[in-house]
């Protein structure tokens, strides 16, 4: 298996900017890895983007993240609480090493969005059209490339000898 970080952020940022969402593109980064069908990473990932669903919530990059932690340390029996442990432990330490580069895992705060009222209306499910301008207003694109870094990084260090 070969893991180069820096070619890995690079897929992942250029998929992010071919239109597919966060999450979408950092699985992608690492669908070799994965050794996943590309149509199911896309359709498991659909609902994730802009915070899950543009809810502003969790963002993307951190739930694709969450996501390869399953295929790298499963726990897909639920009485292992030993699988289950490791698996809740790289999930923390993915977010955590994204955190302190991003400063949340939170998709508002990155974007630097209001939290909303309690009772305001959620905002609207219709995507931003993907042009020139949506591009130099958001960070989205260094973003999945931090997180598909913090992931290759791990797994050259874990799994490459």
């Amino acid at each position: 298996m070969d893991i180069n970080p820096a070619e890995r952020q690079e897929r992942a940022e250029k998929f992010f900017m071919e239109g597919y969402n966060c999450c979408q593109a950092v699985l992608l980064a690492f669908e070799d890895v994965l050794e996943v069908d590309r149509s199911a990473l896309l359709r498991t990932a659909s609902g994730f983007g802009g915070g899950i669903a543009r809810m502003r919530e969790v963002c993307g990059t951190v739930s694709a993240m969450a996501m390869i932690a399953g295929f790298l340390s499963p726990a897909e029996e639920p009485s292992n609480m030993q699988q289950r442990r490791d698996n809740y432990a790289l999930v923390q330490r993915f977010a955590q090493a994204f955190k302190e580069q991003k400063g949340s895992i939170v998709c508002r705060e990155i974007l630097g969005l209001r939290k909303p009222e309690p009772g305001a209306p959620m905002e609207s499910p219709m995507p931003s059209a993907r042009t020139p301008e949506y591009y130099k207003t958001r960070p989205c694109a260094a973003t999945v490339g931090i997180a598909a870094r913090i992931v290759a990084d791990y797994i050259k260090d874990e799994y490459i000898r």
